[in-house]
């Protein structure tokens, strides 16, 4: 368990636009930093960032918290988890107190993945550096290809030796379990049950998660048989998931949120060439066709994606049709095509960086007029085959979420096909036309309208949620708040919004903890802090808390300095604000009591019980009209 001192300096040092700036693009807007959420799909961000209060919230699904939650939720970490992962961000030291064994073998399951992953990588870089057979296949093959030595430093590229069991004997002997070798894919079994290790005589491409850490490899043989698969990856684990990685995303992060761009090319080789040519911003599919995940991880830093593709015909042509989900997220792919034969690493070697950056620039080319030229090129003069790319074609802007942007391209692509614009707009419309039917659920008859509630009914007097809600986002945004009032002496207005809530029992069980809390820190002569309860052990009150301290809505300064439209701030009249929302719950339950009342009245025989509580009756209609008296209602019964 991590001592509570370390805890605090943790939660102090993470800020928290720096720990979800890792992730997400952020945006100045307003008092508040914006970007797409990393936890749903979307292309319209509703993701909020405010400074000030250390949380995110994001207005789509709901996901809000502080530094720490984030970490939980984004990398799937455990509480412990994520603070030590924060405290390695800051270079805060960590103290632990002692753990029982359940809990320790608990917590360090999927720790233990990630250790015996990156002691794999120190083990195949050691081998390649530090040993003979290293330094003669592995480092050479590498410095044959041309990759200076910073470069494969920085990726941390290794050697795994011919030994069957090199790696397994060297990290046993050190304490590793060998189910965990199992686990991360660097051992398999063989069907007499012996172990032995999958990458052996390769040399080994270390996959870094977004974060740095190391989950998974890349062995590439140096044999020339053909028996022997070029290329084996870790297979999915734990840690790892291919189809939401993209491999060297960690080095290239930066540069593409700098650049506004990413380089997507197809092989770890392409990634090394183009980062070493001075070309940061690259990132290849991790040996899988590009999937969704990869490219909403990419539309994180960047609408625009520059894909590098090898000069294979055939293999552009098979591709193509996969790339429309990139149109589908709504970024703007532009291709470059090499010459044939080359790939981005044989022809960055062959021309050197600076015509290879020359080379890129002058040849990009939109995917959508791509597509069309590769296509009508093959379709030759044959009308079937043509009619066939218009086809596709349109399909592919039909994929295009952005209208302006689709126009766009069919009055293009009407010019390079030699088609009237009108006959593309309304194939399109038709494609676009037959998703929407596809994509509607079937219909259904309309639900009823519900009964109108009278004032007698209860489900309209049992609700109060929205009163004691009320008065907790009080509490939290102004509770620490000093407040100079006539005829009341200095006070915070916590303690004044609880003491006039005394007589007052909150319904909710969430927004009650949260007032037992202000009363039982209060009662110590403290405050509590609104990141007490943002912070707090309860996901309830966290969640609460988080929800009522964000809003999605930041009102622009331009309403009165260019319009001249003055737009009241609840904080203008704080007392008022105060006491509508305490006033508000007050008259809510003195309704409730009303209505409780009457039904008492109702069910009583006894002419004089019945007066008794007629007399009641009467007493709490006068405590009702003074209270609607103060907020301007109206009582009419």
């Amino acid at each position: 368990m991590i001592a509570k001192e370390t805890v605090d300096k943790i939660l102090e040092a993470a800020r928290i636009e720096e720990v979800v700036g890792d992730f997400v693009d952020l945006k100045k807007r307003g008092t508040s930093l914006i970007g797409l959420c990393p936890f749903h799909d979307e292309k319209t961000p509703s993701f909020h960032v405010s400074v000030g209060k250390g949380i995110y919230k994001c207005f789509g699904c709901g996901k809000g918290g502080d530094s720490v939650r984030f970490i939980m939720d984004h990398e799937k970490y455990s509480y412990p988890e994520a603070l030590k992962f924060l405290a390695n961000k800051y270079r805060i030291e960590i103290e632990e107190t002692e753990q029982s064994p359940e809990q320790q073998e608990s917590d360090n399951r999927r720790e233990n993945l990630y250790i015996i992953s990156s002691r794999a990588s120190k083990f195949f870089q050691e081998t390649m550096w530090e040993t003979e057979g290293g330094k003669t296949i592995g480092l050479g093959y590498f410095r044959e290809r041309g990759f200076r030595d910073d470069i494969l430093k920085k990726f941390e590229l290794g050697y795994s030796p011919e030994s069957w069991d090199a790696l397994i004997q060297k990290v046993v002997s050190e304490g590793f379990k060998e189910n965990a070798l199992e686990e991360t894919g660097l051992a398999i079994r063989n069907d007499k049950g012996k172990l032995y290790d999958r990458f052996r005589g390769r040399v080994m491409f270390p996959i870094h998660n977004f974060t740095g850490r190391i989950i998974g490899f890349g062995g590439r043989t140096l044999k020339t048989d053909k028996a022997v698969p070029k290329y084996v990856n870790s297979p999915e684990s734990e840690i790892y998931h291919k189809s939401n990685v993209l491999y060297g995303l960690f080095f290239a992060k930066k540069a593409i949120r700098d650049l506004d761009n990413c380089f997507l090319v197809e092989g770890y080789a392409d990634v090394l060439s183009v980062h070493q040519a001075g070309i940061e911003n690259v990132v290849a599919s991790s040996g899988t066709s590009l999937t969704t995940e990869q490219v909403r991880l990419i539309g994180r830093f960047t609408k625009n994606i520059t894909i590098l593709y090898d000069g294979d015909a055939a293999g552009i042509k098979a591709s193509l049709r996969g790339l429309d989900m990139i149109l589908e997220e709504g970024l703007n792919v532009r291709v470059v095509l090499f010459p044939d034969g080359h790939d981005p690493d044989s022809y960055v070697h062959q021309i050197g960086s600076s015509a290879f950056k020359t080379y890129i620039e002058k040849n990009q080319k939109d995917f959508i007029l791509f597509k069309t030229s590769i296509l009508l090129k093959e379709a030759g003069n044959d009308p079937i085959k043509k009619a066939g790319v218009i086809h596709e074609v349109v399909d592919s802007i039909a994929k295009i979420p952005d209208n302006i942007k689709a126009s766009v391209f069919i009055r293009e692509c009407s010019s390079l096909m030699q088609m009237e614009e009108r006959i593309l707009i309304t194939e399109l419309n038709k494609l676009r036309l037959g998703k929407y039917r596809k994509d509607a659920k079937p219909d259904a008859p309309e639900p009823l309208p519900p009964p109108v509630e009278t004032d007698l009914e209860p489900a309209a007097r049992d609700s109060d949620n929205a009163q004691e809600r009320e008065i907790v986002r009080l509490l939290l945004n102004y509770g620490h708040e000093l407040v100079h009032w006539d005829g009341i002496t200095d006070t915070y207005i916590a303690p004044y919004v609880i003491s006039n809530l005394a007589d007052v029992t909150f319904d909710d069980p969430v927004c009650k903890a949260v007032i037992d809390e202000y009363s039982r820190v209060m009662e110590l002569g403290e405050l509590p802090s609104v990141q007490d309860f943002i912070t707090s052990p309860d996901p309830k009150v966290s969640e609460l808390a988080i929800t009522l301290v964000s809003s999605p809505y930041v009102l622009s300064e331009n309403w009165y300095v260019k319009r001249k439209i003055y737009v009241r701030n609840e904080t203008e009249n704080m007392r008022a604000t105060i006491l509508g929302g305490i006033f508000h719950l007050k008259k809510r339950k003195v309704e409730r009591i009303l209505h409780s009342i009457r039904d008492e009245i109702q069910q009583e025989t006894d002419a004089d019980n019945q007066a008794i509580l007629m007399q009641r009756y009467l007493r709490v209609k006068e405590v009702e009209k003074g209270i609607s008296a103060y907020l301007g209602s109206v009582v009419i019964k």
